[in-house]
């Protein structure tokens, strides 16, 4: 099965499973309402995820040996979790990713990016919490980015081959790395701009 078999495959299903993980997410959530404040975690991860897909799909160039894009929805994933932690990372990263891949066109994308973009946004808050170091955030930017990338290198190896795999790897480091200078000044301005932030989650 050749990569773009299966991104058809899983067209019909992005929504679904955005849809069963939202609501897992909110689940999740107000389990543990005593661990976080629930209602505003909820809030900003619904904003931050609405900003990541609208940035995700406002310029995508397309890569057609594996039938995926070059977006900028890094930066955003970066800098949310940068400033929110984990919790919000996790969601905006994984979810508000996918929700990009829908809205521009590439739905069979949404499955794949919920997890490697998740993956991404969890790794990157959980370094880069209750920190405003610059060299903290950009190690965080940088493992978060090597996840991104090699999360979609596994990934179409496995199913398109190494070859058709490598040629995504030039894109996806572009990718991860103006995620990791943008993100990065950004969520290093307001987190020196307004430190309270942070007590939103």
């Amino acid at each position: 099965m050749g990569m773009s078999e299966l991104t058809e495959i899983l067209k019909p299903y992005g929504p679904y499973v955005l849809a069963g993980v939202t609501l897992l997410y909110v689940l999740y959530l107000y389990l543990n309402r005593k661990k976080f404040k629930s209602a505003s975690v909820l809030a900003i991860s619904a904003v931050m995820a609405a900003v990541v897909g609208v940035t995700t799909a406002f310029i995508t160039i397309s890569t057609p040996a594996t039938g995926g894009y070059l977006n900028f929805g890094d930066t955003m994933v970066m800098f949310s979790a940068m400033v929110f932690g984990p919790v919000v990372g996790v969601f905006a990263g994984g979810v508000g990713s996918a929700l990009g891949d829908i809205i521009a066109g590439y739905p069979g994308w949404a499955p794949i990016t919920l997890v490697v973009k998740g993956l991404e946004g969890l790794v990157i808050g959980y370094l880069a919490r209750k920190s405003d170091n610059v060299g903290n955030l950009i190690v965080a930017g940088v493992v978060g980015g090597m996840i991104m990338v090699l999360g979609y290198f596994s990934f179409e190896a496995y199913m398109y081959g190494v070859p058709a795999a490598a040629t995504e790897i030039p894109v996806n480091t572009l990718q991860a790395v103006t995620g990791v200078i943008v993100g990065t000044g950004l969520a290093k301005a307001i987190k020196k701009r307004y430190p309270e932030v942070e007590d939103f989650v």
